[in-house]
């Protein structure tokens, strides 16, 4: 669990090239700057984790491209204090920099075998979600809306309706939608009916499975 200086120095590169890449939230690039991505990663990936790629985990499932953890962070625009529904927890780096940046995070995962390994490993690197939870994303989590944002770190076939109907007036869901390839999408929820959609090109994600195993 050690962070060294070469650690931090790589952090820094990192940070540099998604500057470069047009990331430009200085918050955002200051949680990146700050997470110690490697402990997030199994060891014999040490060496590609300040590499701006996407890697394997437990459970078939990957952690995110840094460059897509930024880039979906920058459009949900959180605010500290933000109440903020996370849809595929993984690895739990995602749920970290949304901490990092001071937002009440509710997670879902639906592996169980990712769920109970970040659920332990997140608050012993000090980054405390509101609520971690094993359930379907699909369904979101009625109990604790409306949110500020959500964010879904998969590829969703469809847009599911209770996300949604979970966002607040005001409201940001970002979700990749599409089967093989995905465009990055933001709703923005004006009205009780009413949502304004942007689209922000082509991504690559595991698919959001429905249901628990």
């Amino acid at each position: 669990m050690k962070d060294t200086f070469k650690h931090q120095g790589l952090r820094q590169k990192l940070v540099a090239t998604l500057k470069s890449k047009g990331i430009s939230n200085e918050k955002v690039l200051e949680a990146i700057g700050a997470i110690p991505r490697h402990l997030f990663m199994d060891s014999s990936f040490l060496d590609h984790a300040y590499q701006d790629k996407a890697f394997p985990i437990a459970a078939d499932q990957t952690i995110s491209q840094p460059y897509t953890v930024a880039f979906q962070t920058e459009l949900m625009q959180v605010k500290r204090g933000d109440t903020v529904l996370e849809i595929g927890t993984g690895s739990g780096y995602q749920t970290a920099v949304l901490c990092v940046l001071g937002a009440k995070v509710y997670s879902i995962e639906r592996q169980n075998e990712l769920y109970k390994k970040t659920s332990k490993f997140l608050p012993k690197l000090g980054y405390r979600a509101k609520k971690l939870i094993f359930g379907d994303g699909y369904i979101g989590l009625e109990d604790e809306a409306p949110f500020d944002s959500i964010i879904v770190t998969a590829g969703a076939p469809f847009v599911p309706k209770p996300l949604l109907s979970q966002l607040k007036i005001g409201g940001r869901l970002v979700i990749p939608v599409g089967d093989d390839v995905q465009i990055m999408t933001l709703f923005i929820r004006k009205g009780a009916k009413e949502f304004e959609q942007h689209e922000f090109g082509e991504f690559r994600f595991v698919p959001l499975l429905e249901d628990k195993n």
